[in-house]
């Protein structure tokens, strides 16, 4: 990179970084270090092709949404972090919000990566499952069963997110997702 090139670069990164940090710490299931390891490679490649990219912002979430899998794939183990149950939620509780935001964090760690991009494309970017399939070079089929997959999961690991978020049978977990993200 030249000098005009390497400011703007500076520049995106300067004022992105806190946004795409905050993308990656989602998909790597709440993994600080990992959030970091995952947005770094993402820029490095960017920077390698930042001539190239006409929208680098976007192109960085393509770029990271397809690492997380590509490091899932390999094996890449991550420690899965445990906490205590949550407590009942009281009538009128205002730390029910965050209840709720901790139950679905511990609940999206025990998805698969390709799992947890799915979902987060889905219900926080609210792209349609053509563009999520798009982004993650796979079928419309594939991004409905593996969200299908996925919602059942979380349903069966976490039945209390069914009571936080004041439903019957668990049945409306994403929307409770772009809440707690």
């Amino acid at each position: 990179m030249e000098g005009v090139d390497e400011d703007r670069f500076r520049e995106f990164v300067a004022s992105r970084s806190a946004e795409l940090l905050r993308r990656a710490f989602v998909l790597t299931g709440g993994d600080r270090d990992a959030a970091n390891d995952l947005l770094q490679a993402a820029l490095i490649k960017l920077a390698a092709r930042w001539n190239k990219v006409d929208d680098p912002a976007a192109y960085t979430r393509v770029i990271m949404y397809r690492q997380q899998i590509s490091w899932w794939r390999r094996g890449w183990s991550r420690l899965e972090l445990t906490s205590e149950v949550i407590p009942e939620q009281r009538a009128g509780d205002p730390a029910a919000a965050t209840d709720l935001r901790l139950s679905v964090r511990v609940a999206l760690r025990r998805l698969t990566a390709k799992q947890r991009a799915v979902l987060f494309l889905r219900y926080f970017e609210d792209l349609p499952e053509a563009d999520v399939a798009r982004v993650l070079g796979c079928s419309v089929g594939t991004v409905r069963s593996t969200n299908h997959r996925a919602l059942a999961r979380l349903r069966a690991v976490a039945p209390e997110l069914a009571e936080l978020n004041g439903t019957t049978g668990g049945r409306r977990v994403a929307p409770a997702m772009k809440e707690a993200w």
